[in-house]
């Protein structure tokens, strides 16, 4: 389907990867998976992606970090981005809107919750 959003889900919790690869998939994005920061930053450079999911806390990579890497390489074509994170979202919302996401969600997050910010961040110009 051509129509289908393509999602980047970068985590290293392998629980909460698949169940957002599986709900993702059944609201109808296309979901592409990273356990890392380094493949998070490579994938989301290279393949066509809407949005990208970023936990803070990854391996080799943070996610602030790969948020800036992807709108420095990409500028204007980088996929919107939403940072996810345990740590406290009035805290770290500067940092993470320093680093180009344009949204925070606090893990654990509500399902429908994500499924709103989603649409809201895709609507996003």
């Amino acid at each position: 389907m051509a129509d289908r959003k393509r999602v980047l889900v970068a985590d290293d919790d392998p629980d909460l990867v698949e169940l957002l690869r599986m709900d993702l998939g059944y609201q109808n994005y296309e979901v592409l998976v990273a356990v890392n920061g380094k493949e998070a930053l490579r994938m989301a450079t290279t393949e066509p992606i809407d949005v990208c999911l970023l936990d803070v806390m990854m391996p080799y990579i943070d996610g602030y970090h790969v948020a800036y890497e992807i709108g420095t390489k990409l500028g204007s074509k980088a996929p919107k981005v939403i940072i996810m994170t345990s740590r406290d979202t009035v805290k770290e919302k500067g940092v993470a809107l320093m680093s180009g996401a344009l949204s925070v969600i606090q893990k654990p997050f509500d399902i429908e919750q994500l499924h709103k910010l989603l649409e809201e961040t895709l609507a996003k110009a």
